[in-house]
């Protein structure tokens, strides 16, 4: 008479155990997934010190405000006529590779380097892309922009160059007077032709694409005439734009090299306050209304401004392992 409640008994418990075990599963999936998450929110800092010509410095940081230098040069400056690395720009495309453009000359080059790298280690022989050689009077090719636009699957490369007599000008110098180019490309092997990105009507440099939401885009810029020297937006439709609508600065005089990351729901604006010799932030959640946050953050002493990407914990360990060798090795000389 109690084989059939010690079935269903069995029954019932083995329901159970398959439920717990379900349950078990999903906590270790969600462990997992947000472990994963935090391995990928380790922030690098892509940064260059004076006087620009040893290379890729950086710095990592696990909250966006705290930042550590992890020492020494990381890529050596090897192509352009200067050989000199400023402006070091990352952005991360869809296999995880990363992707580096940067400052080779300070005046008279017409082009930009490139490098691509898994883990800040080991990196691809460094490329010089002559992106203004069709124009023979072009005077510089500043703090080129790198952006994966994720909606026509291609990196769009941006860039300041003053090309005398071209455009109307304020108190600047002919050979100071900056409008943004850009091209585009899937490989960096073939490259579209380079086009105007954007004339404001005054000299610009420092500019970075920022995806909102699509058809939604910001352009963060420095307004480079003499009495600005400052910090603005402008909004876009497009990453190609036409931007427009651009504000009134939002930092003081003398700032520029700006870089911006998405936290918690608002964005960070770092950027050089090279006027005070310091580096310092904002925090928007509309590019509309700024507050600064420049107290929060702590920055190593003599690194400038590049751009900010994330990292897993295993690459920042091998950075970190890199970096413990070369003091090692410093110290024994």
């Amino acid at each position: 008479m109690n084989k059939p409640t010690n079935h269903k008994a069995l029954l019932i418990l083995i329901s159970f155990l398959l439920i717990l075990q379900s349950c078990s599963q999903k906590a270790e999936e969600h462990n997992s997934s947000e472990e994963k998450a935090q391995e990928e929110e380790i922030y690098l800092f892509t940064t260059f010190k004076e006087p620009k010509n040893e290379g890729l410095y950086l710095a990592f940081s696990f909250d966006g405000y705290h930042w550590e230098d992890l020492g020494g040069v990381f890529l050596p400056a090897e192509v352009g006529q200067s050989k000199i690395m400023r402006d070091p720009s990352v952005t991360k495309g869809p296999d995880g590779t990363y992707h580096m453009v940067w400052t080779t000359d300070w005046k008279g080059g017409n082009g930009f380097g490139y490098a691509r790298t898994k883990d800040f280690i080991n990196w691809s022989p460094q490329q010089f892309i002559p992106a203004m050689e069709f124009e023979p009077s072009v005077v510089n090719v500043w703090a080129p922009e790198i952006y994966y636009d994720d909606e026509d699957d291609q990196f769009i490369v941006i860039w300041a160059s003053t090309i005398p007599h071209r455009f109307e000008r304020g108190e600047e110098e002919e050979d100071n007077n900056h409008r943004m180019y850009y091209l585009t490309t899937k490989d960096f092997k073939e490259f579209s032709e380079t086009k105007l990105f954007i004339d404001p009507g005054f000299s610009i440099i420092d500019a970075v694409i920022v995806k909102r939401a699509p058809q939604d885009y910001v352009l963060v810029l420095k307004d480079n005439t003499r009495p600005m020297r400052n910090l603005k937006v402008a909004f876009g439709k497009s990453p190609i734009g036409p931007y427009e609508n651009i504000s009134e600065p939002y930092t003081s005089f003398l700032t520029e090299g700006p870089t911006v990351v998405n936290k918690d729901g608002e964005w960070i604006i770092y950027y050089d306050s090279y006027g005070d010799k310091s580096y310092s932030a904002v925090v928007t959640s509309d590019f509309r209304e700024f507050v600064n946050i420049g107290e929060k953050l702590s920055f190593p002493e003599g690194h400038k401004h590049g751009t900010i990407t994330t990292i897993s914990k295993e690459i920042l360990e091998n950075l970190k392992e890199i970096s413990k060798n070369k003091s090692n090795a410093n110290d024994t000389e």
